[in-house]
């Protein structure tokens, strides 16, 4: 989707630090999401891209600026506010109910979004995913880590949220799972919710993505436009060690 520049940013993060101990992870990130954008987030692993998104959720608390969310200030709130405000997390690692039916674990995140509509039913998730329709009563632990990602991706929309946050989507993913995982990334970004997305293929996340911003030791350093960074690689191969 293309950006509109006179519509005002939904999720704003400013002069954010965050630290693990003595360790200084995030160092005075800034940057801003405008509704129904997507927005890449580059780096080489241990760069704060992981801290980042888990601080903006609020399970690593800032020592150091603020995070805001349609206009009001949500620094610091509990991951449960966050989720129920409008974003929907698939973490690195997925996070799926092992003991629980793909049906349970999908049925169970549903609810209306913080506008009340219910666009991703059960059954828009299981068109979406027909490999998840079936094996609905197959245990979380009984399907394949493409399945799961799947799965976790499935009970994030049950949520209906107005931003998507995605952090390595299609790591350790067969290749044609891989392409299968970005298919659905781009059709969710045609229904206009808003994503946020972490890979290690920056190609992948260059061509779904409208803007990206490159992370290094706990700071921004480099940030554009999608297609402009992708038609200048020699931009990134410094940064990502390409």
């Amino acid at each position: 989707m293309r950006r509109c520049e006179a519509v005002a940013a939904m999720l704003t993060i400013d002069a954010l630090h965050a630290h693990y101990g003595d360790s200084h992870v995030l160092r005075g990130v800034t940057l801003a999401l405008e509704p129904g954008t997507s927005l890449g987030l580059l780096g080489r692993n241990g760069m704060g891209k992981t801290t980042l998104i888990r601080t903006l959720m609020g399970y690593v608390r800032p020592t150091g600026g603020r995070v805001q969310w349609q206009g009001r200030d949500a620094t610091a709130q509990a991951p449960e506010r966050m989720a129920k405000a409008g974003i929907g997390y698939v973490p690195e690692g997925r996070g799926i109910f092992p003991n629980l039916s793909v049906r349970e674990n999908l049925v169970m995140s549903a609810r209306p979004g913080v506008n009340g509509r219910r666009d991703w039913t059960l059954e828009r998730v299981l068109a979406t995913f027909p490999r998840l329709a079936e094996r609905l009563n197959h245990g979380g632990q009984q399907l394949s880590g493409g399945e799961q990602q799947m799965l976790a991706i499935g009970r994030a929309l049950m949520t209906n949220p107005q931003l998507l946050i995605l952090d390595e989507a299609t790591e350790g993913l067969a290749p044609l799972v891989v392409i299968e995982i970005w298919g659905v990334v781009s059709a969710i970004r045609e229904t206009g919710i808003a994503t946020l997305i972490v890979d290690r293929n920056y190609r992948a996340v260059l061509a779904h993505t409208d803007r990206a911003v490159v992370m290094e030791k706990g700071r921004i350093t480099l940030q554009g436009d999608s297609a402009t960074l992708a038609a200048s690689p020699e931009q990134l191969s410094g940064v990502l060690g390409v």
